[in-house]
């Protein structure tokens, strides 16, 4: 009955040569760190966890009902040696692992810039960092070197031993970069900017992914990751240079932005240099109001009713561009409460009419002007914007 057991089990044992190690066995500098920083914390823990298991198994076997030669003491409840030992053990590692974490915590920290490439290598003093812009989109990864004025769509590169910086973002929703070969995941967020630093010590290609659920095509939000040599980085910035997929404008951002599924590999031999400022202020669209802009004005107290003016192009970017969790576009019309609104449509200040709807409140008539969409968009809806 033996033998067909072990057969059965043989099959379990295949599958697991398919696993993938590659966070136990990273090529960059920084996930090698990480994935000592589990190996460490791992062993520190086992050294109370093999004890307790072994223990455990030892006493069920000495105190078990048939040994009669193992002492009996119904009135034993406490032992001073047997507390210390119990104690002093857990607290200690404890105390190692907080001190080990606290220090990868800044070490590790993605916003530090790289002081060394490798373990035996420091960082060389004349070394510029590869600058890389990443937008996380629905569902795909825009890659923008600024350093050459290029973009890539699901695949990357980067050259052996030199640091990259990274500055991420999201279009929508916040999701997840994540090259285990490389460093750890970090979020990219709509609005926000974040920072990676990294270096990749070996060539090879590797596999890069959204580690955060993102909706219907999240399956598919993967892209290459290159480690390439010094010249052959080169060539693959000669090959993206010599791609057919036009120059990446504003325009053709909205467009790429849409949300897609297995979106296959893009090269763009010229990018707007102001693209991705733009993606994070939320401002890719003409004439729609930066996000760095309207804090600006809110530090220095706002502009009162007048303010709505600035705001009337819609921020709800799925109604406006046609996607899948869209609506019809909303507008301020009114900074007040809805008593004030319905009191001004009794005054002096008569309803306004954009279109065939009407408007009650706001500073003046306001003005649709399609941003992107085509001109058989309808007309938005006004929604009154409540401060109650």
């Amino acid at each position: 009955m033996s033998r067909f057991r072990l057969l059965a089990v043989m099959p379990l044992l295949a599958v697991l040569c398919g696993c993938n190690f590659v966070v136990l066995d990273p090529s960059g500098d920084i996930a090698v760190q990480q994935r000592d920083l589990i190996l460490i914390s791992t062993g520190l823990m086992l050294l109370i966890i093999i004890p307790v298991m072994v223990l455990t198994a030892l006493f069920a076997w000495r105190y078990r009902q048939s040994n009669t030669a193992a002492k009996y003491d119904p009135e034993w409840h406490h032992s001073t040696k047997l507390e210390l030992v119990i104690w002093s053990a857990p607290l200690a590692i404890i105390i190692c692992l907080g001190a080990i974490t606290w220090m990868a915590t800044h070490l590790l920290d993605p916003y530090r810039p790289l002081s060394r490439i490798a373990s035996d290598r420091p960082l060389p003093a004349n070394v510029k960092p590869l600058e890389v812009q990443v937008v996380a989109l629905d569902w795909k990864w825009l890659f923008i070197y600024p350093e050459f004025g290029i973009a890539t769509v699901n695949e990357m590169a980067a050259p052996v031993d030199r640091p990259v910086t990274f500055s991420l973002t999201s279009s929508s929703v916040m999701n997840s970069f994540f090259v285990p070969a490389l460093a750890g995941q970090i979020y990219t967020m709509p609005g926000m900017e974040t920072k990676l630093h990294a270096v990749i010590n070996a060539p090879g290609n590797f596999r890069g992914f959204s580690a955060n659920y993102s909706g219907a095509g999240f399956t598919y939000m993967q892209f290459a990751f290159k480690g390439l040599s010094h010249d052959d980085f080169d060539k693959w910035v000669a090959s993206v240079k010599a791609g057919k997929d036009g120059e990446l404008s504003r325009a053709a951002y909205l467009e790429l932005e849409r949300p897609s599924e297995k979106v296959p590999v893009r090269y763009y031999p010229s990018v707007d240099p102001k693209l991705f400022n733009a993606i994070v202020n939320m401002c890719v669209e003409a004439n729609k109001m930066c996000m760095a802009d309207m804090m600006a004005i809110d530090a220095k107290g706002g502009q009162g009713l007048e303010s709505a003016r600035a705001v009337l192009p819609s921020y709800d970017k799925y109604a406006r561009r046609g996607t899948v969790l869209g609506g019809e576009a909303t507008y301020v019309v009114g900074v007040c409460s809805p008593e004030d609104l319905s009191a001004q449509a009794g005054s002096d200040r008569a309803p306004v009419a954009v279109g065939q709807r009407r408007v009650i409140g706001g500073p003046s008539a306001p003005v649709f002007t399609p941003i992107s969409a085509p001109s058989a968009v309808p007309l938005p809806s006004l929604r009154t914007l409540s401060n109650s």
